[in-house]
């Protein structure tokens, strides 16, 4: 995507020296995901279960935008640094050397939403659509809609990105293997903290805060992409509230982000209030007025089909 124009001299500068300041707005806000992950998951034993799984899903959801924003280079000019600010797993099952990768690949905004360029994608090619059996035709069919990704969702997820995993890891790809043996430590010491220190099982880990922090990220990404002919087209924006905005760090305004993926989580909506026609007319308004909006439409719709609908044929099956 390009450069929306009207960008803010102030915000230019932002994003040239980024590299050159401590983002001391992201550094706290880090610190306070750590004060209110400690604080559930130590009182986890007496609050209600309508309380913890809102909350903890909250808090880890929140813990992998800040992640979102260690991949694109924040809150310092050290790598390692902002690595280790970031490093426990709260979710455990995404190395985060990993998703560093996957995700800088996702942003080739010439191949959005394809099958095999784009690792976030969640079509299909229709030569892959007609081979899956019927079960999982129906599986990804509810996948699809809001209520199959946020129930679901997470289960797929998983399954998916492991089954790629081990086959990227056989066909002889070192980094998966170095993402995931740095990636054991920082499972250990949230569990440690979560089982030894906390007296909590595995599993009500799972449900209270693995779970419901993996479907909020899906929520996310639910529909931030869609199929559209012209790349610029493929990249929408929810306008969200303060507490969704704030979760997911104003990557709602993702065509924003596609536009200038170096701003950091606060100077996004500034930037996006000041250029939003631009945008909007850029990706072909693909706008989504909230979040309820978008739940509302798609409960128990699906969003798009799960075979790309403007893919006939691709390379590898040609």
């Amino acid at each position: 995507m390009g450069t929306v124009k009207g960008m803010s001299p102030h915000l230019e500068r932002l994003a040239r020296s980024k590299t050159e300041a401590v983002e001391w707005r992201t550094v706290r806000l880090i610190a306070a995901t750590y004060a209110a992950y400690a604080g559930l998951t130590w009182y986890a034993y007496i609050l209600p279960w309508w309380l913890l799984i809102p909350l903890g899903g909250y808090v880890v959801c929140l813990h992998g935008s800040l992640s979102h924003e260690v991949v694109h280079g924040h809150p310092t000019s050290n790598k390692h640094l902002n690595e280790a600010l970031i490093y426990p797993s709260l979710v455990l099952w995404v190395p985060f050397r990993r998703y560093l990768y996957l995700h800088r690949v996702h942003h080739n905004d010439e191949r959005l939403t394809d099958p095999y360029d784009d690792p976030e994608s969640w079509f299909l090619t229709p030569k892959d659509w007609s081979d899956v059996r019927m079960a999982a035709k129906w599986l990804l069919t509810v996948n699809n809609t809001v209520a199959g990704r946020l129930l679901l969702g997470p289960w797929v997820s998983v399954t998916r990105f492991a089954v790629n995993e081990v086959r990227t890891g056989l066909a002889g790809d070192r980094r998966v293997v170095s993402a995931w043996l740095l990636h054991i430590p920082a499972v250990l010491m949230v569990l440690a903290w979560v089982m030894l220190v906390c007296e909590m099982s595995l599993l009500e880990y799972l449900i209270y805060f693995v779970w419901p922090g993996t479907s909020l990220t899906l929520l996310r990404s639910y529909a931030e992409h869609r199929a559209h002919e012209n790349p610029a087209g493929r990249t929408a924006v929810i306008e969200a509230g303060r507490v969704m905005s704030l979760l997911y760090l104003n990557n709602n305004l993702h065509a924003a982000h596609h536009a200038h993926p170096s701003l950091a989580w606060f100077a996004l909506p500034s930037e996006y209030r000041a250029n939003r026609g631009a945008y909007l007319a850029q990706n072909r308004g693909y706008l989504i007025p909230g979040y309820g909006k978008l739940i509302r439409q798609n409960l128990l719709r699906p969003h798009q089909p799960v075979p790309h609908p403007l893919i006939r044929t691709h390379p590898k099956h040609s």
